[in-house]
């Protein structure tokens, strides 16, 4: 069963977490004063309208029209309901699924890219740097890229550079320029963190260029929140008043941000984050200011972190594998409002099977982790006999990463 809207129910403005946490973020401090950031600090790396959407203390961001324009290609994007998983668990648990796969990068990321491309040009910037970790960024933003008529480089974790080639020409294809990362090491199999740090001293070293960064800052997750106001709508349509848990993959939390954050005052839903246990960086992780990137380059966040220089598994969740977390959903778990699971490698793949199986659809490795979560949900009200409501984000497609599948269903997967 698909929910659909009209297009022109497509949200025109952003849902602004900032000024409705019930502990104010920490501001972020310069990496050489440690004392926080003002706007002239980050503008090497990002246009004004980005900075100050970072900081905004207006409950609602309205959407440029021009940014409306593109997201209208597949906005808005179906809620599902998983009958067909549902029977297979005999539960008596409802559970949705808001289809971000849809867009023509294949993930929930594009919604982000488009916004970011668009107020880069809007300033003159004519370049754009960034980071990828699978590939789902970096192919939305080379998507963006070519929107606006802006040259994109992506800095590819190496270890998803080998494993998902197709990631790469899908990338080129859009024109953009992709090398592996480290490019100073080509022994190693890289990291989120030093792809971040390649990214960052590209663009700081050229008047035409900027950074783009595909999780973790404010003004990303901002831009996300159209999934789950969509999503909020969509509810209603399907005979629903709120559901009793949002869940999501986490690895930088734009994806868990975009869901869960339109459900952040509604008191009686539990917002879940989702990351793998090789990556554990919400539920073993410490609360303190650390790097967004191995270098040290960019601004202290505050943030649950593994540690800058931690060097994680190569687990085929190249997405989930980042050593810090978004400032606004740690702020959300410290405080108890969220809730974080890890699940290690094999237990999200064999969700993954049974959701291909039941539903048809090939999640990205990314989302199989909110599918194990909702699975465990359903089948904990199985046990219960409750008729819980359940919503995850459907966060990306897996066709790009059959050899995960591969390696899984011969034996070759590592239980990380």
């Amino acid at each position: 069963m698909r929910y659909t809207l009209p297009e022109d129910r497509i949200p025109t403005a952003w849902f602004n977490a900032l000024p409705r946490l019930q502990e104010p973020l920490m501001p972020p401090l310069h990496p050489g004063t440690r004392e926080p950031v003002g706007p002239d600090d980050l503008a090497p790396l990002f246009p004004m309208a980005l900075i100050g959407q970072e900081m905004s203390g207006d409950p609602w961001i309205d959407i440029p029209g021009e940014v409306l324009e593109i997201l209208r290609l597949w906005r808005p994007t179906p809620l599902v309901r998983a009958e067909r998983l549902e029977k297979f668990l005999g539960t008596p648990a409802r559970i949705y699924f808001k289809d971000e796969s849809v867009s023509p990068a294949g993930s929930h990321k594009t919604n982000t890219a488009v916004a970011q491309a668009f107020y880069n040009q809007a300033e003159g910037i004519t370049r754009i740097s960034t980071e990828t970790g699978a590939g789902q960024w970096g192919t939305a933003l080379a998507f963006a890229c070519r929107q606006f008529d802006l040259e994109c480089k992506v800095y590819m974790v190496r270890s998803s550079y080998d494993q998902k080639p197709y990631r790469k020409i899908m990338m080129e294809t859009w024109g953009a320029s992709v090398v592996p990362s480290p490019v100073a090491d080509p022994s190693s199999p890289g990291s989120l963190g030093m792809a971040i740090s390649d990214a960052v001293a590209d663009a700081v070293q050229r008047a035409d260029t900027h950074y783009s960064l595909g999780s973790v800052l404010n003004h990303v997750l901002l831009h996300q929140t159209v999934i789950g106001l969509e999503a909020k709508e969509q509810l209603v349509l399907a005979g629903e008043t709120l559901p009793d848990v949002v869940i999501a993959p986490c690895g930088g939390g734009s994806n868990l941000g975009g869901i869960a954050l339109p459900f952040m005052q509604d008191a009686t839903v539990r917002l879940v984050a989702v990351e793998p246990m090789s990556c554990p960086t919400l539920t073993e992780g410490s609360f303190e200011y650390d790097f967004g990137d191995t270098a040290g380059m960019t601004p202290l966040l505050p943030m649950y972190s593994l540690g800058h220089d931690f060097m994680p598994p190569e687990i085929h969740a190249g997405g989930l594998r980042y050593h810090g977390d978004s400032p606004i959903i740690s702020n959300l778990v410290k405080t108890g409002r969220m809730e974080a699971v890890a699940y290690p490698q094999g237990k999200t793949f064999e969700a993954a099977m049974m959701f291909a199986n039941t539903e048809g659809k090939l999640p990205a490795p990314e989302t199989g982790h909110a599918i194990r979560a909702a699975i465990d949900e359903a089948l904990a009200a199985k046990e219960t006999g409750e008729e819980k409501v359940i919503l995850f984000d459907y966060s990306g497609h897996g066709f790009l990463d059959l050899s995960a599948y591969d390696d899984f269903m011969h034996g070759r997967l590592l239980d990380a």
